[in-house]
């Protein structure tokens, strides 16, 4: 049996600009981000987005997501090419 692909975090720049608190607490944010992924809790207590919550969603959430998108898959494009 395969084991599952681990799960790399990637911030893309800027993510963090409307943060507010101090350094520490982002410090602490972030490792806990990280921690859930590597763990597997983020996979585990994820739900998918119904078409009303994805209609609920600010017009710039929808755009961050899509962008989001458009690279990663992009990213995966470059990568099989390398294959």
């Amino acid at each position: 049996m395969t084991e599952p692909k681990k799960l790399k975090v990637t911030f893309a720049p800027g993510c963090f600009d409307q943060f507010e608190g101090t350094q520490e607490e982002l410090d602490a944010f972030i490792k806990e981000i990280e921690q859930a992924v590597a763990s597997g809790e983020l996979l585990e207590e994820s739900q998918e987005l119904s078409d009303e919550d994805w209609e609920d969603l600010p017009d710039d959430v929808k755009m961050q997501i899509a962008d989001s998108l458009e690279d990663y898959h992009d990213a995966e494009q470059r990568r099989s090419k390398l294959n």
